[in-house]
């Protein structure tokens, strides 16, 4: 068998291919772009299993196509990272779970809630460096998701058809407050971190000054104020369906990857 692994140099990805045997990593890396269907049939020749990834949630409807080339090019099982409510109308990935879904082959989807590597890898990473968290999120709470956790159930699922036609909602075992969780990673480093709530707007302009276009900074403010609300809490048994055991704890996500400054 190979799997193909779309974003295999992104955070799930290239977990993901660490753990399959004749993993292709499809990336710009390796001359392959969404973006592009010229460069799709070398990335998908010989391919038995996909796990397909959207990076762009603003890029428009390319991964249903991508999925239709995919089966035809001879693909026999697809497992979409995916998010949670992308199965109603009007989510950016909407299009691509019914595409899956419908493609006739065997499919799992994975519905991860937010990633306890967001504190370690990406735009939360700096903040922390510098110092200061502040995001719109009020005393919100999230079960945060490690995506140790999303890469095994992936691997699972691109190589055993007992994962077939499942959808995995994927929590942490518990849900944590952003203040409680910058408190772990600062006694953890031994440096001085805080948390800062702010205004969700003042969150959208300092964005777009950033060069983030308006609708994706309004969009993912809106996902970060539902935590806010207290929407987005709730704890799933995914993790534990897929591969027989609890989800990894946060505390052990900070221990394994934070270390105390120099």
């Amino acid at each position: 068998m190979t799997t193909l692994i779309l974003g295999g140099t992104g955070k799930t990805g290239r977990r993901v291919a660490q753990r399959v045997d004749n993993a292709r990593i499809a990336s710009r890396t390796t001359g392959f772009d969404l973006g592009d269907p010229s460069s799709w049939a070398s990335a998908l020749d010989g391919v038995t299993a996909v796990y397909l990834v959207e990076p762009d949630l603003q890029a428009g409807p390319r991964l249903p196509r991508f999925v239709t080339e995919a089966v035809a090019a001879g693909a026999r099982r697809l497992v979409l990272l995916s998010a949670p409510r992308a199965g109603e109308e009007g989510h950016p990935l909407h299009a691509a779970e019914r595409a899956v879904r419908d493609s006739g082959v065997g499919w799992t989807i994975l519905h991860p809630n937010w990633f306890a590597q967001n504190f370690s890898e990406g735009p939360w990473a700096q903040e922390l460096r510098d110092g200061v968290l502040t995001l719109p999120t009020g005393d919100g709470r999230a079960p945060f998701i490690d995506a140790e956790d999303i890469a095994e159930v992936a691997a699972a699922a691109v190589t055993d058809d007992r994962h077939d036609g499942e959808v995995y909602e994927l929590t942490g075992p518990r849900a944590v407050g952003f203040g409680e969780a910058v408190a772990l990673i600062a006694r953890a480093t031994g440096r001085e971190i805080r948390y800062a709530d702010v205004d969700p707007e003042a969150f959208i302009e300092r964005q777009t000054a950033y060069g983030v276009p308006e609708n994706v900074a309004r969009l993912l403010t809106g996902l970060l104020t539902d935590l806010r609300d207290g929407r987005g809490a709730d704890l799933e048994d995914g993790v534990e369906r897929a591969l027989g055991r609890p989800p990894r704890a946060f505390e052990d996500f900070v221990a394994v990857t934070f270390r105390p400054a120099a």
